[in-house]
């Protein structure tokens, strides 16, 4: 049986996920299955790599080109991105009533495909990440991640659970605990939205106690006037929430920069 909604601090994903704008342009990067699950791999242009890995886990949208294209941005910040599908081709945007409606089908069980693919993606991300840990990287390969949305439990979880991943991020996450701040064993960037119902006010203030009672390494950015899904499905064409989406991921970058620099 699925947990309320009100014994989490950033509530499952729901219909507000599917709002939000699809961004164009060329993606470079390939597809892969690692231990069963589809696996986008996108590479620095040559000559600008750092050497290291970072760990992309998407939103309930799974791979679409503005996920692609974030994991590629991620790659032109130096970084070997490995982004996985726990979804494995069954993301929600394909139980939307059409194509152009941000609300599911009605005869669409959210909960049960939510549970489904958080189950896969729990029992499936430790030994992904290994597998690639261990057949990509070298001895002086540094590890990162991020989660958005759907995919940020996994970036707190890997956090906790994973002796080699270094430093982690999230963006407008969905289903988390009060327990994945309490065991975070690693620096945490939370990229924030002033107006989002999954991850409120209040239960921003409580995540930050604990981090604070925890000393916890954290770093909050929180960004007035947008809302769940900036950081990967703004409206490219207002100046603020591009403006905001790109303040997000280069503070994730700078973050990692530095944390891997240790």
């Amino acid at each position: 049986m699925s947990k309320p909604a009100s014994s989490y601090l950033a509530i499952p994903p729901g219909d507000h996920c599917l709002s939000g704008n699809i961004h164009t342009g060329e993606t470079r990067g390939k597809i892969e299955t690692i231990e069963e699950a589809p696996t986008y791999i996108t590479s620095p242009h040559p000559g600008k790599g750092n050497g290291n890995i970072l760990f992309y886990y998407p939103d309930v949208h799974g791979f679409y080109n503005n996920a692609m294209l974030l994991m590629d941005a991620f790659a032109d910040a130096g970084y070997t991105v490995f982004g996985i599908d726990y979804f494995r081709d069954d993301p929600v945007w394909k139980h939307r009533k059409d194509k152009d409606d941000t609300t599911t089908d009605p005869d669409f069980d959210h909960a049960a495909w939510r549970t489904k693919h958080s189950t896969f993606a729990k029992a499936t991300v430790p030994k992904w990440t290994k597998a690639i840990a261990e057949t990509y990287g070298t001895s002086t390969t540094k590890y990162c991640c991020v989660g958005y949305c759907f995919g940020a439990p996994y970036s707190m979880d890997s956090l906790t659970a994973s002796s080699f991943i270094s430093a982690g991020a999230f963006a407008h996450p969905g289903s988390l605990t009060d327990e994945q701040f309490q065991n975070l064993g690693k620096p945490l960037l939370l990229s924030c939205a002033e107006n989002d119902h999954a991850f409120p006010v209040e239960k921003r203030i409580r995540a930050q106690k604990i981090l604070q009672e925890g000393g916890k390494k954290y770093q909050f950015q929180l960004f007035q006037g947008v809302s769940h899904g900036f950081a990967v499905r703004c409206d490219l064409e207002d100046p603020y929430e591009r403006f905001v989406k790109e303040q997000s991921y280069r503070g994730i970058v700078e973050w990692f920069n530095f944390w891997l620099a240790q």
